[in-house]
C-alpha cells in the first residue's frame, strides 16, 4: 500500500457527489482536481481517432508488452487534495499497475510513465489545471494533443506543480517522445492533428 493510501481521509463527500454525477450523465468523465469536481463532455469521433492513431504508435514500439501497458481511461490518485483523482485519455503504465490500486478504481501515480490528454471544449483544463496536477503527482511525461491550437505539447521533468521542460510542436514536425517511456516512439504532429479535426 502506498503512502498516499494511508494519508487519505475516509470522508468521501466529493467522491460520492462525483459518483452521482456519473450516474446522471452516463459517458461523462468526472474527475476531482484541486478539490473541485470537473465533468468533461462526451468525446467526439475525432477525439477517438487521435487516441487510436497514438495507440498504434505505442503498440508498434512494443510498449503494450511484458513491462508496460497502454490503457485508456485509467484513473490515478492525485496528491493535491484528499479526494483528488484524474482520468487521462491515455496512459502508459507499468505492467504491474494492478498492484498499485489505491481505492475508487484509482492507481498510485508511481506506476504511470506517461499520461496523455486530447483537448475538447474544456481545453483549458488540459493545458493548465492538469499540468499542475500531473506535475504534483510526479508523472514523468505529460503529452497534450491541443486540437484547438493545432499543437502537440510534451512536458517532462516534473518539479513541484510545474514541468521544468515544456516543448510545443507544430504540424510538419516529427516528435520523438522521451526514451524514459521504455522504447522509441515518434509522433507525426500533422497526422495526429488531422485525425482530431471535425
Amino acid at each position: 500500500m502506498s503512502a498516499a493510501a494511508v494519508e487519505r481521509r475516509h470522508d468521501r463527500a466529493l467522491i460520492a457527489e462525483a459518483d452521482r454525477i456519473m450516474e446522471r450523465l452516463p459517458g461523462c468523465r468526472v474527475e476531482i482536481i484541486g478539490g473541485q469536481i470537473l465533468a468533461s463532455p462526451l468525446r467526439d469521433g475525432p477525439h477517438g481517432q487521435v487516441l487510436t492513431e497514438l495507440m498504434r504508435s505505442f503498440f508498434s514500439a512494443d510498449l503494450h508488452d511484458v513491462d508496460s501497458r497502454v490503457l485508456q481511461g485509467i484513473a490515478l490518485w492525485l496528491p493535491t487534495e484528499p479526494e483528488d483523482y484524474a482520468i487521462p485519455d491515455l496512459s502508459l503504465v507499468d505492467a504491474d499497475f494492478e498492484d498499485h490500486l489505491i481505492e475508487n478504481n484509482c492507481y498510485d501515480p508511481v506506476c504511470f510513465r506517461m499520461v496523455l490528454e486530447v483537448t475538447s471544449r474544456n481545453y483549458r483544463t488540459d493545458l493548465r489545471t492538469k499540468v499542475n496536477a500531473y506535475a504534483e503527482a510526479k508523472v514523468p511525461v505529460y503529452v497534450i494533443v491541443d486540437r484547438r491550437h493545432q499543437r502537440l505539447h510534451v512536458l517532462t521533468e516534473p518539479a513541484g506543480s510545474e514541468y521544468a521542460n515544456h516543448r510545443v510542436h507544430a504540424p510538419g514536425e516529427t516528435v520523438a517522445l522521451p526514451d524514459s517511456l521504455g522504447a522509441k516512439v515518434t509522433v507525426d504532429v500533422e497526422q495526429i492533428i488531422r485525425a482530431g479535426q471535425n
